[in-house]
């Protein structure tokens, strides 16, 4: 299975950006189909981003709909999540997942089986 270890999370002004990481090792990344995923406080995790196996296309949840983009460089073993015009909602625990089999259920975070330690972004007001 792949490793995965996200980072670039910290603290931003609401309107601001950052992106996130996740650096794979372990297994053949391009294998892997890519999911981001989020646990605000006190919340369940929710789907954040993830490409679809349809061609690959991405899909994001309605809240981040034009404000993320994900993105992966296979020949660094890289995934990405762009992240513009933040808000104060938008802080969360991130969590990059991989699943091999490429589901078709890619918005479920149980489809998923390698996962990430997570990175904080907080948004302030």
């Amino acid at each position: 299975q792949v490793q995965l270890v996200e980072s670039g999370g910290g603290l931003v002004q609401a309107g601001g950006s950052l992106r996130l990481s996740c650096a794979a090792s372990g297994d053949t990344f391009r294998s892997y189909a890519v999911g981001w995923f989020r646990r605000p406080p006190g919340k369940e995790r929710e789907f954040v981003a993830a490409f679809s196996r349809h061609g690959g296309i991405p899909d994001y949840a309605d809240s981040v709909q034009g404000r993320f983009t994900i993105s992966r460089d296979n020949a660094k073993n890289t995934a990405y999540l762009q992240m513009s015009s933040l808000k104060p909602e938008d802080t969360a625990i991130y969590y990059c997942a991989a699943d091999r089999s490429w589901t078709t259920m890619w918005r479920d975070a149980n489809e998923y089986d390698c996962w990430g330690q997570g990175t904080q972004v907080t948004v302030s007001s």
